[in-house]
């Protein structure tokens, strides 16, 4: 039996170190794939990051709506104001409503006596001022 081991134990050990060698290979490639897979995904979250700011407005000032819902209401009736606004530090509804703050999306109810011009103002950090108007018809 001796003889026989000493004739297969050089084939033994060169097959065991080429099983041993495919299988770091195949741990290798998989841990590569799954790190490339891993940057792809990061870089399309960044993209899709670039992509939703450079839609708000790129860092800028923007006022993203300002509507009424209805547009039209009867005396005594309520109207939500709605607003959405990007990059600003403090926004006002004129004539006041209520105490507001900056955000993508945001609605007040208003009951006015009778049509009223609202005009939204958004001002950010640096100074920079934007508005919009619209009225809300009331009818009798």
């Amino acid at each position: 039996m001796l003889p026989f081991l000493r004739k297969t134990l050089p084939f033994l050990t060169a097959a065991l170190f080429v099983i041993a060698a495919y299988d770091a290979w195949l741990f290798y490639s998989r841990w590569r794939d799954g790190r490339e897979a891993q940057r792809w995904s990061h870089a399309e979250e960044a993209r899709e990051a670039r992509q939703t700011v450079d839609m708000l407005g790129g860092g800028q000032l923007k006022i993203l709506n300002f509507y009424a819902n209805p547009g039209a209401i009867r005396r005594g009736d309520h109207a939500n104001i709605c607003y959405g606004v990007y990059g600003a530090k403090s926004v006002r509804i004129e004539p006041p409503v209520e105490e507001l703050h900056p955000a993508v999306a945001h609605c007040v109810q208003v009951s006015p006596s009778s049509s009223t011009e609202y005009k939204l103002v958004a001002q950010d950090g640096a100074g920079h001022t934007a508005s919009e108007h619209f009225t809300l018809q009331v009818a009798p």
